[in-house]
C-alpha cells in the first residue's frame, strides 16, 4: 500500500504501526520504501482504508492483493562454515547449522548443541537474529514456518571477531543448510460455513470444485441447508463475488483462516528482496560493499 500523498509515507507507517498493535490481524511489513499489510480479507482492507482516512487524514492506495505463501523444510539439511586462512577472509567467525522440520504451528525455534559459553552472548544473539530474518524468505522467496535450526559448531578469533562476522556469516550456512532440506510451499486454507437454499445446492458445489474447496456433506434444514468445508485462501474473494448469484440473494457465508496446505503443481515463486544468500558470489560481493 502507499499513500496518495508520498509525503506521508513516514506518517503511514507510523499510523499502521500503531494499528498493529491495537489488532494482531494487521500484520505491518516495510522492506526498504514498500510498506504492505497482512491481511484477512478484502472487507479488512476497506476498513483499513476507512481507518486512515479518518484516524489519521492519510488516503492510500493498494497493489492488487497476493496471496501469502509460506515453506516448509521438506527433510534435514546442515552446513558448517569455517575461517580458512588460506582463503580471503571475509568473516572472522565459524558457523555450524542444522535445519529440519518443526512441529505444527511451532514457527521458528532455534536450538544450541554447543555451549552456550563457547562465544560471548552478543555472538549467539547475532546468529539468532540471523536466523530469525534470513528466514522471512526461503527457496522460493516465502516465509519459511515450523522450523527447528541448531547451531552445531561456533568458534571466533579474538580479537578480530565482531558480532556482525556472525550476522553476516550465518545466512550464507542457513540457507545452504535449507538448500540440502529442502521446502515444500504450503497455501492457506480457509474453514468456512455456508447456508443456503436447497435449490441451489448443485450450483453451489460446482463452483466450490472449480475453486478446489473441500466441502463435507450438505446438512438439510426445512427450506434451506448447510455447508462447512475448506477453501483456498486465494479465492475466497472470488466465491463471495460470485455466490450472490448462485444462492440468488439467499446465501450466508462466513469463512477464516484454519491452516496451511501443500500447494499443488509447481510453487509460486515471490521474488527476493535485499542480499540473496542463495547466490554466495554476489551475496559475498554484498557484504564487502556493504
Amino acid at each position: 500500500m502507499r499513500p496518495v500523498r508520498s509525503e506521508q509515507a513516514a506518517a503511514l507507517y507510523t499510523a499502521l504501526t500503531r494499528l498493529s498493535e491495537e489488532d494482531p490481524l494487521i500484520d505491518v511489513r516495510r522492506r526498504d520504501h514498500d510498506i504492505s499489510v497482512r491481511l484477512y480479507g478484502e472487507v479488512q482492507k476497506q476498513v483499513l482504508r476507512s481507518m486512515l482516512a479518518d484516524g489519521a487524514g492519510i488516503d492510500v492506495t493498494f497493489e492488487r492483493t497476493s496471496t501469502l505463501y509460506v515453506e516448509k523444510p521438506a527433510g534435514t539439511g546442515a552446513a558448517f562454515e569455517d575461517l580458512d586462512p588460506g582463503q580471503r577472509l571475509y568473516f572472522f567467525a565459524t558457523v555450524g547449522l542444522r535445519v529440519e522440520p518443526g512441529p505444527p504451528g511451532s514457527g521458528v525455534t532455534f536450538g544450541l548443541s554447543v555451549e552456550l559459553g563457547s562465544l560471548p552472548l552478543a555472538f549467539h544473539k547475532a546468529i539468532e537474529e540471523s536466523v530469525r530474518t534470513t528466514l522471512e524468505q526461503g527457496l522460493y522467496g516465502w516465509e519459511v514456518l515450523d522450523t527447528a535450526v541448531t547451531l552445531t559448531h561456533t568458534a571466533f578469533y579474538s580479537p578480530n571477531s565482531v558480532a556482525a562476522d556472525f550476522r553476516n556469516l550465518t545466512p550464507l550456512v542457513l540457507m545452504a543448510a535449507l538448500h540440502q532440506a529442502g521446502t515444500r510451499v504450503y497455501e492457506p486454507v480457509h474453514r468456512f460455513e455456508l447456508e443456503l437454499p436447497a435449490h441451489a445446492v448443485s450450483a453451489v458445489l460446482r463452483k466450490l470444485a472449480e475453486l478446489r474447496a473441500v466441502p463435507g456433506e450438505p446438512v438439510a434444514g426445512p427450506t434451506s441447508c448447510t455447508l462447512h468445508g475448506t477453501i483456498p485462501a486465494a479465492h475466497v474473494h472470488e466465491f463471495e463475488q460470485a455466490l450472490p448469484a448462485l444462492g440468488q440473494g439467499e446465501a450466508v457465508f462466513f469463512s477464516e483462516f484454519e491452516d496451511y496446505r501443500p500447494c499443488p503443481g509447481p510453487p509460486p515463486v515471490r521474488p527476493r528482496t535485499g542480499e540473496n544468500p542463495l547466490d554466495r558470489k554476489e551475496y559475498l560481493a554484498q557484504v564487502a560493499r556493504r
